[in-house]
């Protein structure tokens, strides 16, 4: 048993401040050298040390972080409690409802409301609920709000309840930027201070998010993760982040990128390189001397997408260029010194040559990668520009020829880039004849009909930005224009953006292709990408018509961006603009032509293609004063924000009538002891899958269709389909959320034989029906529920609603070959036992159809990481498996015995 250090207090003098720290080199004296710990692991060290004192952190623990070195991993559980917690709306109405819900319980059980109060500060970003209804002209943006703040009138109202109800509890206003990139360019601190007993204590600024993309924050040093709503909710209420010591990947970084290549096509490129090697739940940090001239901005760029890496985060450690970045961005000048003071007293500081220890290496020479997209379906699947085409008509040669066009999906190769198929000439297929806005043409298969310049990923990058601008000039210099048939939208990450171009005056660009200002938020990238035009939806759905978006977001998954496009591709600004121009994926633009000049000469994107050296030029356009000037009233709003209706109340007032905002059931019947856990029992499978089903598969995400379960619900409650909004935006009702969970369009559920969308079969009827309508009816007969599913389930988005709508349908377990991260993390946070198949054994192995009955037994005394006995039960006789119990922490353990992590925060506070 190691003992508690002593006297690892220090002060550090700064500016004439002094402040107290917990070192970490006085620490060393009680438990070892930790100096070549990777950066990610000495932030956790401080973290242990600091909160030392408490129960759920013992000298056992700093002492295994040490020891970590030995091995570069370790099998010990710890208590991680972040300094603050990131929201957005998606995430955060139902987080803020969860917790308005236990206000009510609280109060139930005799205790005062006001018990219920984050302790951790909390900023949410309104940043997820602006759609592109309009687009293409100059009160696209005007209009977008207008009607933005007419869906959510009643969400932001509820939202204003809560930040005059809860302490520590800020809102950014919508209107204003993407959480990530506020996070990045306002929030974030590098290093935290906080005042306790008279002392200033300072230590690093940690965080974790209701959104996987939180991860955007390392690129400045500051070590943040996704969560679940519900892991959140736990975080801001004092509750530790249960975790296992991480192993932690070193991805060593040399050279330069070459000229036209930019920062997106390096995060592509890392993103392919990660996921073939394999870092799901471990770290992910950067270091090299290829660093040096690696821009904040690219490393946001490259943390951001550390979800679709797998990785838990992609972490860049604070150096010179960190500090450069906070100046620009207008951070105070004492805050920037307290950054470079602690840092290099803690060996938090990046130092030429240092070569931490890892649990393994990766190496990429920056000279090396070259021009590149990624989909049809998966952000890793990295496409080079000069294979786009070939990859494309292999797409098609793909297609099953008498499949329906809610089917369109199945047509796609399963890795999105296979080799060279049957050049199809478009002028000789089929193709189907529209007009828009007066203007007739044909759509063809490959057709763009999305080009979204969206998404935290880029947008937070001015010489990304700044290219597609420059761009833009060259093309409209040229007299090119964007065919008729593309949605073309711009969605900065914030009003910071809109300022330096149009100081670089590339904004009229833009503009005169289109790409007009539609709003700050995410929009395309989550499914908000608005309607197309009648005619080119009509055109797609009776041509069967394979379309294509591009944009520079980092989820492409399937039934996500457009439920009529099912090819989605990631790329940068530049290049967004150019196959704007272009109009079709079928055109090798390494080779051939965007169009024809003024004077009919062909016109090739290395011809509009900006130089690095105008990029730079460009990037002088960007000012501290813009920063500045834009965050000196972040969280103000504008006056219809400012004019809402506020009532001042300690508990919300439910309104029974409301389709938006519902009282949740969670918490209903709730003692103040948990009840003893149960075996399973005869079970259904509720659905079966394969490999890599997303929380976008499973969450309610995007449209809500009319005749869907939701839909008919909302109708049923007088709302019109036109007032339907989207799922995202009412997350804060149940009613919708159970009804729309497993009802993604492109959702295969392996029990139904060529059937595509959120259906299964009831077994004991046989009957065809809605997954939700099909839960209904065993939670009718009292029939407890599984899901069955092959790799990487749950992948993608912290969606807390993938767990939620799981255990409100009644699924007691999932049975899944492997997890993702965060989704395994919150079934146990409601209350769902994740299982592994053994190694050797899945459901194809076992010969499962979906209609037997599953039984596990011992669960009332199981540990984490223990063998389950599962019985599978047909018509053909009984197979018995032992399943691996993927409760993997002493913490998650609790969580579950209480009925989820919710539960167990109420009672631990009662």
């Amino acid at each position: 048993m190691a003992e508690a250090p002593k006297n690892t207090l220090s002060t550090l003098d700064v500016g004439g401040h002094t402040y107290h720290y917990y070192s970490l080199d006085k620490a060393a004296q009680a438990f070892g050298d930790a100096s070549r710990l990777p950066m990610t692991l000495k932030v956790l060290l401080e973290n242990q040390l600091r909160y030392g004192d408490d129960e759920s952190v013992s000298p056992d623990d700093m002492q295994a972080l040490v020891d970590w070195q030995k091995e570069g991993r370790s099998t010990r559980e710890i208590g991680y409690r972040p300094a603050r917690v990131l929201m957005q709306d998606f995430t955060g109405v139902p987080g803020v409802v969860d917790l308005a819900a236990m206000r009510d319980a609280v109060k139930r059980l005799g205790e005062p409301a006001e018990r219920i109060n984050p302790l951790s500060p909390v900023d949410l970003v309104i940043d997820h609920s602006v759609m592109v209804d309009h687009y293409g002209d100059p009160s696209s943006f005007k209009d977008n709000v207008a009607i933005e703040m007419e869906r959510n009138r009643e969400r932001y109202e509820f939202l204003r309840w809560g930040q005059q109800a809860f302490d520590n509890f800020r809102v950014v206003p919508p209107g204003t930027g993407i959480c990530h990139q506020v996070n990045l360019e306002y929030l974030g601190k590098a290093v935290w201070t906080k005042e306790e007993n008279g002392k200033t204590f300072a230590y690093p600024d940690t965080l974790v998010g209701t959104d996987s993309h939180t991860t955007m924050i390392n690129g400045l040093g500051v070590l943040g993760w996704g969560v679940g709503g519900i892991e959140a909710e736990a975080a801001m209420l004092g509750q530790p982040v249960s975790m296992l010591i991480p192993e932690v990947i070193g991805f060593k970084l040399t050279g330069k990128l070459r000229e036209g290549i930019t920062a997106t096509d390096l995060v592509l490129t890392v993103t392919q390189m990660l996921r073939q090697k394999g870092v799901v739940g471990k770290f992910v940090e950067f270091y090299g001397d290829g660093l040096k001239d690696l821009p904040l901005a690219d490393r946001a760029t490259i943390g951001n997408m550390a979800p679709e890496y797998g990785a838990t985060c992609g972490f860049f450690p604070v150096d010179e260029e960190t500090l450069n970045y906070m100046r620009l961005t207008g951070r105070d000048e004492h805050q920037i010194e307290l950054v470079e003071a602690y840092t290099k007293a803690q060996g938090l500081w990046r130092e030429p040559g240092a070569e931490p220890i890892f649990t393994d290496v990766l190496h990429l020479d920056m000279n090396e990668v070259e021009s590149s997209l990624a989909g049809p379906k998966r952000p890793q699947d990295r496409v080079a520009l000069t294979d786009m085409k070939s990859t494309f008509e292999k797409i098609l040669s793909d297609r099953k020829p008498d499949a329906a066009p809610t089917e369109q999906g199945k047509w796609l190769s399963e890795g999105g880039q296979t080799a060279v198929g049957t050049d199809t000439s478009m002028e000789n297929e089929d193709s189907q004849d529209c007009e828009v806005d007066g203007e007739n043409f044909k759509l063809n298969h490959g057709a763009v009909v999305i080009a979204a310049i969206t998404s935290c990923t880029n947008t937070s990058n001015p010489s990304v930005m700044l290219a597609a601008g420059l761009l833009a000039r060259k093309a409209v210099e040229k007299g090119l224009t964007t065919k008729p048939w593309v949605k073309t939208s711009l969605a900065p990450g914030s009003k910071v953006v809109t300022d330096y171009l149009s100081a670089s005056g590339t904004q009229d660009d833009l503009n005169e292709l289109g790409f007009n200002l539609v709003g700050y938020g995410c929009t395309t990238c989550i499914g908000n990408s608005g309607p197309l035009h009648e005619p080119i939806e009509k055109a797609i759905d009776e041509g069967d018509l394979t379309v294509a978006s591009v944009l520079s977001g980092n989820r492409n998954f399937e039934g996500r961006i457009h439920p009529l496009v099912p090819t989605n591709w990631l790329a940068s600004p530049p290049l967004v603009v150019a196959y704007a121009l272009a109009g079709n994926m079928r055109i090798d633009l390494s080779k051939e032509p965007l169009g024809e000049d003024k004077d009919g000469n062909p016109v090739y994107l290395k011809d509009v293609w900006p130089s690095q050296a105008e990029i730079a030029e460009a990037v002088e356009q960007v000012r501290t004063e813009m920063y500045r000037k834009e965050y000196s009233e972040v969280f103000e709003g504008d006056e219809t924000w400012k004019s809402l209706d506020v009532p001042e109340s300690d508990v919300y007032a439910w309104n029974d009538n409301s389709t938006y905002i519902q009282h949740p059931p969670f918490f209903e019947g709730m003692g103040k002891e948990p009840g003893p856990l149960e075996d399973v029992k005869g079970a259904n499978v509720l659905a079966m899958f394969g490999d890599s089903v997303t929380t976008d598969h499973i969450s309610p995400a995007g449209a809500i269709k009319p005749d869907s379960p939701a839909g008919r619900y909302l109708q049923e409650n007088g709302v019109q389909p036109k007032d339907f909004n989207s799922y995202g935006s009412r997350r804060g009702n149940h009613e919708v959320m159970m009804r729309g969970t497993f009802a993604n369009v492109r959702i295969k559920n392996e029990m139904l034989d060529d059937v595509v969308g959120g259906y299964t079969r009831h077994v004991p009827s046989g009957e065809q029906m809605a997954i939700y309508d099909a839960a209904m009816k065993y939670v009718e007969e009292s029939t407890p529920l599984v899901v069955v599913a092959g790799k990487e389930y749950g992948t993608g988005s912290s969606r807390d609603w993938a767990a939620k709508g799981t255990r409100l349908l009644g699924v007691r377990a999932v049975l899944a070959e492997s997890y993702e991260r965060i989704h395994r993390s919150n079934l146990i946070g409601m209350g769902v036992l994740p299982l592994q198949f053994p190694e050797g054994e899945d459901r194809k192995s076992l010969g499962m159809t979906g209609d037997e009955t599953v039984s596990i037994e011992g669960i009332a005394d199981i540990e984490p990481g223990a063998k389950v006995k599962v019985t599978i039960a047909s018509s053909k006789g009984e197979k018995k498996i032992e399943a691996l119990c993927r409760i993997d922490t002493a913490n998650e353990m609790a969580y579950y015995r209480h009925g989820g992590i919710l539960h167990y925060v109420l009672r631990s506070m009662l």
